[in-house]
């Protein structure tokens, strides 16, 4: 009997740079899901990549003065790595590149042009070149920046091939809600309707002139192939897709394809775009669509210049393959965003790792060597505290399979250590320190190892699609083999005279937060921005406006003002800047000002400039004056303005 085929994908990687850790939670949590499907029985084939052509690759590459190809296969090369270093079991990585990607990619584009999905007109609008996509003025964000990535935009005009996407945009509203499990999760669908379908499609541009780094139009060399239509197709066109009717006999098993794993901010391209273009070619759409958030690093997206990316191969380094896959599994939310902090993965190490797994196996196993020689053997001395332990075990797969059929990944997790907390309870329960110092209750003693050793065993297998490495180093130490899945709800399979290990090694060390804050303090150095050197401007050095929005210009009255005794130059103002205690500002003007000309007038201060004690007075800003000339000083006066008004 053949096994259910499961064809799994991720978003294919954009080469413009290195992935992050965030970008890595991708690749990790297909992973995982393929591996638990291989488990459950199906023929998974699951396909990861790198999508490789833009206008951004082809201006990334001309900077740094090679090809955009050499460019491109650099970077692949990394992200290869990556997903390699995080330990994924993809199948297949296509790159669209690849020769037989870019031959279909042209025969797609001319067949959907003959048959009339796709005609040739001109785009004007607002360009964003990260996202290769145009905009209308009316979908810029609150900013007039890109509604997606939030950056600028420019204002651009070309020819270009249009797809006719209003043409099924009808089909496609009627399938969603005929489909409600499209669209995962549930919120996304919601977006998808309300922002994009029901208002009406505009058609979509499927072809560039401005930038040459694109698959080849063959029917008119101006234009390279849009790099959504190229990246969408890739799905298809890595399991043997040929829109000429001879596709593989993989294509034929393997589409539809059961899930598209892909960020939320892409999720308008799948599920938009990506259904019309394969309604176009009269294929099945994909069964279910899933757009995961975002991985935040302390609160916020990563970000070069911010100074926040993380990179996988740093935190492989620091705490190892399997702990980095627990914690981006474990710490994201089905629907919101989740956040790691260095803190919370020592924690994560220190309790749920090195406690409460680690701990236990080697409890389990030092005891059994202890007290037994390392056999485990079942004594059927019962109790009904092990009927609740076997319990909470048998439960846990039936668990596990309903959270990971709804992609809950984390939840799914969250019940294996469940079942690894429930053991460690065990222990405390039975006391089997306290049964040792009885021979009498030798038997049940034996018993009661035997019941972790089995519970231990069945966690590990559950764990296997998360932690592989882990699950195998558990039950090596048991002296058994990861169990059959159709296994995990029995209890009693872990052989009779079976023997441990007599040497354990701990799974997880515990880490020293103050050892582990100079190893980490060295990672963020690695990437903190680096300041760019201050161009000059007819001899000014320029700030960026960051450093100008640190400075906070208020309006303030001059309420009292008189000379400050052994300071010729120094006039003290006391200054009224619309809070409830008045402001003292030294100002050297007394040169030019008595206070007789200040007092009612309203000035401008820099109100959060730090104190400093000039001739025995603490003054608290500073006021803006303009020199108006040689040996002349103006005080810039802003009459009129209400107190504690901000300047900008």
């Amino acid at each position: 009997m053949s096994k259910p085929k499961y064809y799994i994908s991720t978003a294919i990687a954009y080469t413009s740079s290195r992935p992050h850790i965030g970008n890595t939670y991708e690749i990790v949590l297909a992973d995982s899901i393929a591996r638990y499907k291989r488990m459950e029985g199906y023929d998974v084939y699951f396909q990861t990549g790198t999508d490789e052509h833009g206008q951004k690759i082809e201006e990334k590459a001309n900077a740094a003065g090679i090809t955009p190809k050499e460019y491109v296969d650099n970077v692949a090369k990394i992200v290869k790595a990556n997903w390699d270093v995080m330990n994924t079991s993809y199948d297949k990585f296509i790159r669209t590149t690849d020769d037989y990607h870019e031959k279909q990619v042209q025969k797609i584009f001319k067949k959907l042009y003959e048959q009339g999905d796709i005609y040739k007109g001109h785009y004007e609008g607002m360009y964003c070149t990260p996202c290769e996509s145009f905009f209308t003025a009316s979908q810029l964000d609150e900013n007039g920046c890109c509604p997606d990535c939030h950056r600028p935009v420019k204002p651009a005009k070309e020819e270009a091939y249009f797809f006719k996407m209003s043409k099924y945009a009808d089909r496609l509203i009627d399938y969603i809600n005929k489909h409600p499990e499209f669209i995962q999760p549930p919120q996304r669908k919601t977006e998808m309707m309300n922002n994009f379908l029901l208002p009406g499609l505009q058609d979509l541009c499927v072809s560039r002139t401005s930038f040459k780094w694109g698959i080849p139009v063959d029917f008119d060399d101006k234009h390279v192939v849009y790099v959504w239509l190229d990246a969408l197709t890739n799905y298809i066109t890595g399991i043997g897709y040929d829109c000429d009717g001879n596709s593989t006999e993989q294509f034929k098993r393997d589409w539809p394809a059961d899930l598209h794993l892909i960020g939320k901010d892409i999720i308008r391209f799948h599920t938009i775009y990506w259904p019309i273009f394969l309604m176009a070619l009269d294929l099945p759409l994909p069964k279910q669509v899933f757009g995961h958030p975002w991985l935040l690093m302390n609160g916020g997206k990563m970000s070069k210049s911010k100074g926040n990316v993380i990179y996988a191969e740093d935190l492989v380094d620091l705490f190892g393959v399997d702990a980095v896959r627990y914690f981006v599994l474990h710490e994201m939310p089905f629907e919101s965003d989740g956040t790691i902090t260095w803190d919370l993965m020592i924690e994560r190490t220190n309790s749920d790792l090195a406690n409460t797994l680690g701990n236990l196996v080697n409890r389990t196993i030092s005891m059994t060597n202890k007290y037994f020689g390392g056999v485990v053997e079942n004594k059927n001395v019962v109790e009904d505290v092990d009927n609740d332990l076997k319990s909470v075990v048998l439960a846990t797969k039936n668990s596990v399979q309903t959270k990971m059929d709804q992609l809950r990944v984390a939840d799914a997790i969250s019940e294996i250590f469940t079942l690894f907390k429930r053991c460690n309870k065990y222990i405390d329960e039975t006391m089997p320190w306290a049964l040792a110092k009885d021979e009498a209750k030798a038997d049940r003693l034996s018993t009661v190892l035997y019941n972790l050793v089995e519970s231990i065993t069945i966690g590990a297998a559950l764990l296997t699609p998360f932690m592989p490495d882990t699950a195998e180093k558990i039950v090596a130490q048991l002296g058994t083999t990861l169990r059959a899945y159709d296994t995990l709800d029995t209890f009693g399979v872990y052989p009779n005279g079976g023997k441990v290990t007599d040497k354990p090694e701990i799974l997880f060390a515990r880490i020293d937060p103050k050892e582990m804050d100079e190893k980490i303090a060295a990672v963020e150095a690695k990437y903190a921005p680096k300041e760019e050197p201050k161009k000059e401007i007819e001899g000014l050095a320029q700030i960026n406006i960051e450093d100008f929005a640190k400075v906070e210009l208020r309006a303030a009255k001059v309420v009292a003002c008189e000379p400050i005794k052994r300071a010729k130059k120094l006039l003290k103002l006391t200054l009224d800047d619309g809070t409830s205690t008045p402001r003292t500002v030294a100002s050297g003007i007394a040169k030019w000002y008595k206070p007789e000309d200040l007092i009612g007038h309203t000035v401008i201060v820099v109100a959060n400039l730090k104190p400093a004690v000039l001739c025995g007075m603490e003054s608290q800003g500073m006021i803006l004056a303009a020199d108006a000339g040689e040996d002349d000083v103006r005080v810039v006066f802003v009459d009129g303005t209400p107190a504690g008004s901000k300047i900008r």
